[in-house]
């Protein structure tokens, strides 16, 4: 008995060690401070960004209440303002023919060479967004702009290998994604989330070459990548996306596998929930 008193008072004078932090000092920060740390954390909600704990660790109530800019804006007018700024966010906006207007690009490849690592970029609904081969190779967030997923089209032309190409952790949210022939998304490394899109490779003779995602990805412990190494191991992970067109909807040269699928059969179509991990 006396043992576990001991031990129980031992943890709660550590407990009682660990400084607090409350709204009052929040709220007592600069625009600029603030504004920093919102932009760590992910535009939108059930995505926490892995570095938040470690950038705002004295403020561990914004980690933990608002995960996320979209919950993050509800509290208060202010935080609204600073979390819907336009430096928060790269845009894609096809009728934008110069760059005057800081942080809106006119293509998807300049927004893209010009973000730095966790940016998030907006692409602006309406209209077919020209996206053949574009590399990334930063972790960056790619949303569509409209209220559906095809609002926001991205076109792979034929003799591209993709649309999109990933080599480091990404995210990629309410798109409409489509492959004349070869494939939507290739991943290459990293962690890839796919949440809420349109999937879709054209039909024509050559159909059975394509397929939407293809993942060439090595997940072996001795061949990981140094990207892989610090987001936790290469992976794709899928949500609510709708898949139509190609050979299949997967294809793995690598050492990844298709697991834990889940279909759900709407009225007219068929929505996607899966994994690509190692075996």
């Amino acid at each position: 008995m006396e043992e576990k008193r001991e031990w129980k008072h031992k943890k709660s004078s550590t407990t009682s060690s660990i400084p607090i932090p409350n709204s009052s000092s929040i709220h007592s920060l600069d625009d600029g401070c603030l504004m920093h740390i919102f932009s760590f954390l992910s535009p939108i909600p059930d995505v926490v960004a892995p570095c938040i704990y470690d950038i705002v660790h004295s403020l561990s109530w914004i980690a933990i209440e608002f995960a996320d800019r979209y919950n993050t804006a509800l509290v208060c007018h202010r935080w609204h303002y600073l979390a819907c700024h336009p430096r928060l966010w790269l845009r894609v906006d096809r009728s934008v023919k110069d760059s005057s207007e800081p942080g809106v690009f006119p293509t998807i490849e300049t927004a893209v060479s010009h973000a730095r690592p966790g940016d998030t970029i907006l692409i602006a609904a309406g209209g077919s967004h020209l996206a053949s081969n574009i590399q990334i190779k930063k972790p960056l967030c790619l949303i569509g702009g409209g209220e559906l997923p095809d609002e926001t089209t991205l076109f792979c032309s034929r003799g591209s290998d993709s649309a999109l190409e990933f080599m480091s952790s990404c995210k990629v949210a309410n798109l409409t994604v489509k492959a004349e022939l070869g494939c939507c998304l290739l991943h290459r490394s990293g962690r890839l989330t796919i949440d809420g899109c349109i999937l879709q490779c054209e039909s024509n003779p050559l159909d059975y070459l394509s397929c939407p995602i293809v993942s060439t990805a090595a997940a072996g412990p001795e061949i990981l990548t140094s990207s892989a190494k610090s987001h936790g191991g290469d992976s794709v992970s899928v949500s609510r996306t709708r898949i139509e067109g190609g050979a299949k909807a997967v294809l793995t040269s690598g050492s990844l596998e298709l697991q834990r699928v889940r279909v759900i059969y709407a009225r007219t179509s068929i929505f996607f929930w899966f994994d690509v991990d190692r075996k």
